[in-house]
């Protein structure tokens, strides 16, 4: 540790690290933690991934952290100023108590009921702290074990039921914004695909990229080669997986160097699978120069849909490959980089990098001549 990162906290190391592990809530507000790999700082109770031990940095205050040239997280906001304890703790019972009702998502007034809480009052601290509302939190819980029954290869009205959708329909008005495809589509993800993959280190960290016979089908990046072949696994648990072929390693080492800054994007199949208004969004992502930046808006007015523009933030969000799909080209209209998923800092890296690669070309979302597209599979939505 650095000794003047943490000139009033007088716990060992050991200590400080070991309340990171569990989340403790009473070192929240007082203890903060930087991760030199990433240039970000976090609050103890951040509920991001842990950092290796070895890139942590401990520091008494958001101050000192970004005196030292760290950026706060986009999901704990250790900048903000914390709620009481005692309100904090009843958010955290009402997670614990939402959490354990795996089969239904139970009313506000319920969770209000559990926490002596109001329902009015419960909605904001709980909106406030964890970022989302007790009934969107409960639904993303929802969602996430469909999608754990799908892969697992339970039949779709079963799962359903399991998880508390009290009828299909529900679920299938929601399909493309939650699972990216419909349910059937998802539970076949990858059914009978034989799919190649290679995992290299870049200036960004860690990249892996997966390719079917047509094409690259899945690019990621994070900090950690392991996680992200576990996710990949996950994510394509009916397919046959194999290490890469000399044409994938190709296909990486031009990934690299572009990443290292020493050529442009390279001009490289793929092949997703999406519903149709995704592939728009998509394909007017990758008509948007290098060096560019765009808006949420404008993608919206380039697909003809100007009133989809939150629709158009979740296809961004939910781009399966990553550089290819250069959604970290669009920022938000009140400007700053904005979220990605793969990491903010990762965007504006991105974007620094392709300020080399700008051109003259004039922006025409709505052009599509000489421009990579997505590989639209048939049959996606059975």
């Amino acid at each position: 540790m650095h000794a003047s990162a943490l000139q009033t906290l007088s716990l060992s190391e050991e200590t400080l690290w070991q309340a990171i592990l569990h989340r403790d809530t009473n070192f929240d507000g007082k203890l903060f933690y930087g991760v030199r790999s990433t240039n970000i700082y976090c609050r103890p109770t951040c509920p991001s991934r842990k950092p290796n031990r070895s890139q942590v940095t401990f520091f008494n205050s958001p101050e000192a952290a970004e005196n030292k040239g760290f950026r706060p997280c986009k999901r704990c906001h250790p900048q903000n100023t914390i709620v009481d304890n005692p309100a904090r703790d009843k958010v955290i019972a009402a997670c614990r108590y939402i959490e354990g009702e795996c089969d239904r998502i139970p009313t506000l007034s319920e969770i209000g009921d559990r926490v002596e809480m109001s329902p009015t009052h419960l909605q904001r601290i709980f909106k406030q702290i964890v970022g989302v509302s007790p009934f969107q939190y409960a639904d993303s819980l929802r969602i996430k074990r469909l999608k754990e029954h799908l892969r697992e290869g339970e039949e779709i009205a079963p799962a359903l039921y399991e998880v508390g959708y009290g009828s299909s329909s529900r679920l299938y008005e929601k399909a493309p914004k939650q699972l990216g495809m419909t349910p059937n589509a998802y539970k076949h993800l990858g059914c009978g695909e034989e799919i190649r993959y290679a995992i290299a280190n870049s200036p960004l960290g860690f990249v892996i990229v997966a390719a079917t016979k047509r094409g690259i089908c899945n690019i990621r990046l994070g900090n950690n080669a392991a996680e992200l072949e576990s996710d990949l696994q996950r994510e394509f648990s009916n397919a046959s997986l194999e290490k890469a072929d000399p044409e994938l390693c190709q296909w990486m080492q031009s990934l690299i160097d572009y990443l290292s800054g020493n050529l442009p994007l390279p001009n490289l199949p793929c092949d997703v699978k999406a519903t149709a208004f995704q592939l728009q969004v998509w394909n007017a992502l990758q008509a948007i120069p290098a060096g560019t930046t765009v808006t949420y808006s404008d993608i919206a007015d380039a697909i003809g849909k100007p009133n989809s523009v939150r629709a158009v933030a979740r296809a961004c969000a939910t781009n399966p490959v990553a550089l290819i799909v250069p959604c970290h080209r669009v920022v938000p209209k009140v400007g700053g980089v904005g979220g990605y998923r793969w990491g903010s800092f990762r965007k504006e890296k991105l974007l620094d990098l392709e300020k080399e690669y700008a051109t003259t070309e004039t922006l025409n979302l709505n052009s599509k001549a000489g421009k990579r597209q997505c590989r639209v599979p048939t049959e996606i939505d059975k």
